[in-house]
Parts: C-alpha cells; sequence; structure tokens
C-alpha cells in the first residue's frame, strides 16, 4: 500500500469549491471533526457512505465508527462522501481522484476503504465512488498497492450482488470487529505478507465474510456487540451545513422484540440491549454540551420498547427545559402511544410539532398478516385524539402497500382510515393540526419471513 502521501486539498480548494452549488459539502474541518497525521498513523482507514454529504453526516453508525477508531493512537479513521453530480464532472474533469473530507487523500492511499450499506441502490454510487478514485473495481483485480475494500450495515446481510467488488463484508455489529480488522491490517504491514495472507486473516475475524475465500457450505454467523459501546455522543462532528436528521441522535436501544414480518432491522439487530436511564441523561448531556443541538432524538426500533421509558423522560424534559431544548422520539406504536399519554405531554412542554406513529397497513387483517395486530382502528383514532387534544400540531402516518396477500379492499380500508383520522384531529384540535400520510412500497428483505414473496 502506498507509503507517500499526496494531499488534493489545494486543488480541490481551486478547481471544485468555488464552481460547485454546495461547497460546504467538502469542506472538512467541522467541529469535532479529527485532525491526526496521517505519516504517523499504523494503519489508515477511510468510512465511506455512498451517498451525499447531508445524509452521510445523519448517519449515527458512521459516527460511531469514526470515533471508536480514532480513540487509538495507531489508527485514522477519515470521512468519504459522495460527490453530487456537479462535483463529480470537475473531479473527473481536473484529475482529482475521490478524497477523505479531513485530509483530502486519496481514497486509494488508505489501508482499509470500508463503505456502508444501507440501501440497495447505493450499490451503483459504492462502483462510482471507487472508480472515481482509482481503485480496481473487481477485488480479484486489486494487489498490496490498494485498500481492503470492505463493506457492512444491513445490506451486507445479503452480500452476494456486490461479491465481485468487496474484498470482505462484516455481518453483524461494527464495533468490535472493525477495530480487530484494524489489528489483523497492522501485523499484516509489519510482516509485509502477500494479498492473500492478508485475506485469510481477515477471513478469521468473526463475523467476516470473504467471497475469494468462502468454500461451498462454509457458514458466516454474524457478529454480535453484546452491549452497546460506550461513546461520547458529544464528540461527534458538527456540520457546517443543515443536514437531513439536523439534531443530536442518541442510540438508546439496539434490537426490537416486535417481530413485523417485513422488517429486516427486527431481525438481524437481536438480541435487545439498551442503556439505563441513568445512562442516557449522561449521553444527552454530553451530546448537547458538546454539539450545541438545541433537539436531541432517542433513536431505536421500537422506541416504545425501552424498559426504562416512562421514568426516563419525566426528569429528561425537566433538564431540558430551561434552555429550549427539545426531545423528539422515533416513530410510536399506536397502542404504545394511548398506553402512555403522559409521554406525549412531556415531550411537548418545549416545542409541540408532530408525532409519527406507523399502522403499517389499513385493515385489521392485513395487520395480522405482517404481525402488527396489537391495536385496533378505534385505538389509531384515539391516538390522534389524544395528540390533537394535547395541543400538538400534526400526525404523520406511515403505510406500506404491496405487502403479502393484499387486496383492493386493505387498499380501500387504509384511505377510510386516513380520512377518518383527518376528521377527527380537525374536530379535536382547537388551533388546527396536520395530518400526513406517508406511503412506501413492500420490498421483501433476506433473513425475514417474507423474503421470499413477491415485490
Amino acid at each position: 500500500m502506498p507509503a507517500v502521501l499526496a494531499s488534493y486539498k489545494s486543488a480541490i480548494a481551486e478547481y471544485i469549491l468555488p464552481s460547485v452549488t454546495r461547497p460546504s459539502r467538502y469542506i472538512a474541518g467541522e467541529w469535532n471533526s479529527v485532525g491526526k497525521d496521517p505519516e504517523t498513523a499504523e494503519v489508515r482507514v477511510a468510512l465511506a457512505f455512498p451517498d451525499a454529504y447531508e445524509i452521510g453526516m445523519s448517519h449515527m453508525g458512521l459516527k460511531i465508527l469514526y470515533q471508536i477508531l480514532n480513540a487509538r493512537p495507531e489508527i485514522l479513521a477519515e470521512r468519504a462522501y459522495a460527490p453530487w453530480l456537479d462535483a463529480e464532472a470537475l473531479f473527473r474533469r481536473h484529475g482529482i481522484p475521490l478524497c477523505s473530507h479531513e485530509s483530502s487523500l486519496p481514497l486509494g492511499s488508505f489501508d482499509i476503504l470500508g463503505f456502508t450499506l444501507q440501501y440497495e441502490l447505493s450499490f451503483a454510487t459504492i462502483l462510482n465512488m471507487l472508480e472515481l478514485a482509482g481503485i480496481p473495481l473487481c477485488a480479484s483485480d486489486r494487489d498490496i498497492r490498494h485498500p481492503l475494500v470492505v463493506a457492512g450495515g444491513p445490506v451486507a446481510f445479503a452480500p452476494e450482488p456486490l461479491a465481485d467488488f468487496m474484498d470482505a463484508f462484516l455481518i453483524g455489529d461494527g464495533e468490535e470487529a472493525t477495530l480487530e480488522l484494524c489489528g489483523v491490517v497492522r501485523e499484516w504491514k509489519r510482516e509485509g505478507g502477500s494479498r492473500e495472507e492478508l485475506l485469510r486473516a481477515v477471513k478469521g475475524i468473526a463475523g467476516m465474510y470473504v467471497p475469494a475465500l468462502h468454500q461451498p457450505g462454509e457458514v458466516v454467523r454474524k457478529r454480535t456487540a453484546l452491549k452497546l459501546d460506550v461513546v461520547d455522543y458529544g464528540q461527534f462532528p458538527v456540520p457546517y451545513m443543515e443536514i437531513v436528521h439536523d439534531r443530536a441522535n442518541i442510540e438508546v436501544m439496539r434490537g426490537c422484540a416486535q417481530g413485523c414480518r417485513f422488517c429486516q432491522a427486527g431481525y438481524i439487530y437481536r438480541p435487545i440491549r439498551e442503556h439505563s436511564a441513568p445512562r442516557i441523561r449522561t449521553l444527552v448531556d454530553q451530546a448537547l454540551r458538546g454539539t450545541g443541538y438545541e433537539e436531541v432524538s432517542l433513536s431505536s426500533l421500537s422506541i416504545a420498547d425501552l424498559s426504562c421509558l416512562r421514568d426516563l423522560v419525566p426528569p429528561l424534559m425537566a433538564s431540558l427545559i430551561p434552555d429550549k431544548t427539545s426531545l423528539s422520539l422515533p416513530s410510536l406504536r399506536v397502542e404504545a402511544l394511548n398506553r402512555n399519554p403522559e409521554i406525549a405531554a412531556e415531550i411537548g412542554k418545549v416545542r409541540k410539532t408532530g408525532f409519527t406513529i406507523a399502522p403499517e397497513a389499513g385493515s385489521a387483517r392485513l395487520r395480522k398478516v405482517i404481525n402488527k395486530e396489537g391495536f385496533d382502528e378505534e385505538q389509531i383514532f384515539t391516538a390522534v385524539r389524544n395528540a390533537a387534544g394535547a395541543g400538538w400540531e400534526s400526525v404523520k402516518f406511515y403505510f406500506m402497500i404491496g405487502l403479502p396477500t393484499e387486496e383492493q379492499a386493505d387498499l380501500d380500508e387504509l384511505v377510510r382510515v386516513a380520512k377518518e383520522s383527518a376528521r377527527i384531529a380537525r374536530r379535536e384540535s382547537p388551533r388546527g393540526f396536520g395530518l400526513t400520510v406517508s406511503v412506501g412500497s413492500f420490498v421483501p428483505k433476506p433473513h425475514t419471513p417474507f423474503q421470499w414473496f413477491a415485490q
């Protein structure tokens, strides 16, 4: 792998920044970003998100790995994002390779290039980023001059579409395995082995799938972190520009026990691991003090299943109210919102914007099919009444269409439930009330009961 490092910072400043619509996507030095000397690092890792900066900066997993890796003095971790079309054209025109965000080092000069796979539509972007970086697309064409190209994230649980292009996949949680991978690369560099020797060593890490060395019948078991890694959310980089989720996000729980049959995350992130209420309050305080955000979100797949939620929210809100910091929660199950109306009242003490609930299907029959039958339509209407009566301004519904066994009658029920909810909201709210209905299409996901159903 390259020993001489050449930064393209001045070239990017001269040819890219003055000519793109949003130069803040490519400006480094954000608050809390890490500035290490690449020349002294024993292992250099580029954490790549195959989408625009404002989307990648909203992804918590990349930030967690960024902090964990940079906490080790021998490791340098820098970020990389997919350039927008205007910037990509300029990179190509001026012969500038795709570079890391912090030091503007070519991605090809790193020891490890790690992609996060959040959705299948990013596959083409990954190949485009490899080409822009001057890295051979096919893993079989790479040698010791090139980075080890690794992918992880939920889509890595179905790795074969990208198997020809990745040296390895990390299946499961990345906090521990990524550090082990860096240790393997560090030893390999010291000993000066071949690329095949490196791949064999990587294959020995639990949770790693190496396509080139995989034998028929071999089973790769997912990597599971037994507890949530302790990170300081106040040390996460703060962007110069507005991003998709422009707030402090705290992972309070990983895993879900609901078992919705379409939901991949509910199956691949088991078992449930969660923080205690005191720990969550500490993490929130660190995040707000270190970033300056005025909104904090408690992130989980099913926030209503957080065992300490009822004991957590009142004292947490008491600490947030003096600074007028608002608290937001992910989408709530209908029955959970009705069972805990005091939570809605508490988090609305600073800013009443909107609640998100996820019925997923309009009819009771179809909710039973997808294993989401803990409520009926009357409970949906009650949730809307409670939110409107408490002074909330809006409710957002998540529905899906195209679910297995769906019939026209199920779609008619969806429309009817939405219209009736809107009528109730207008009647109950003294100031006006907005109802947003978000309708997504069913996509069969691997490792779910619905994985073999047609879309």
